[in-house]
């Protein structure tokens, strides 16, 4: 009779052990997707930008259509794409500001419109914020994929359909420093 009691005692354990492993996969996928969100509001604050960039340098840098075109492009590939495309058109977009910015540099009554300095610090400060929202999101997606990879959570996971995230990673041309040839 007390064998019966010792095995329902720990039947129940398991269960809750279980229940529990669960539940915080659960969170942690929640946090993950909302780490994401996060960097949809950031991109979103930067999309908006940017078409107020591109009209104030138009005035003045008119022999740099192609970069301004090109910055147009990269805004609508990185609005229309997911997952991991949305990184790399992302990144892309990212290079093309920094080379704008760079060739505002040889521009000194741009440099001195109080509408482009604004621009500037707000995509700055955009800038910024996706890069914070970006480390919050590899910070859940690492804690997510570890509790993933780890034993028993690992039978947990897979017996109920959890997947692995992907870094938001930044590369090789994103890290590069812009170059303006004249």
């Amino acid at each position: 009779m007390q064998l019966k009691y010792i095995l329902i005692g720990v039947a129940v354990v398991v269960v809750l052990y279980i229940i529990g492993l669960y539940n915080t996969l659960v969170r942690l996928k929640m946090r993950v997707e909302e780490a994401w969100s996060d960097i949809d509001v950031q991109l979103k604050r930067r999309y908006d930008l940017i078409p107020n960039l591109i009209n104030t340098v138009k005035g003045y840098a008119t022999h740099e259509d192609t970069l301004l075109e090109k910055l147009t492009q990269e805004r609508t590939a990185a609005m229309s794409t997911g997952g991991v495309e949305k990184a790399d058109a992302e990144n892309a977009l990212s290079g093309t500001l920094k080379t704008l910015f760079a060739v505002a540099e040889n521009y000194p009554d741009l440099k001195a419109n109080q509408n482009f300095l604004e621009l500037q610090r707000e995509l700055s400060d955009t800038e910024n914020k996706i890069q914070a929202a970006r480390r919050f999101y590899n910070g859940n997606v690492m804690e997510l994929n570890t509790r993933i990879d780890m034993f028993p959570s690992s039978l947990i996971a897979s017996q109920f359909g959890f997947t692995k995230r992907e870094f938001f990673q930044m590369d090789e041309v994103e890290k590069a420093v812009p170059t303006v040839a004249f």
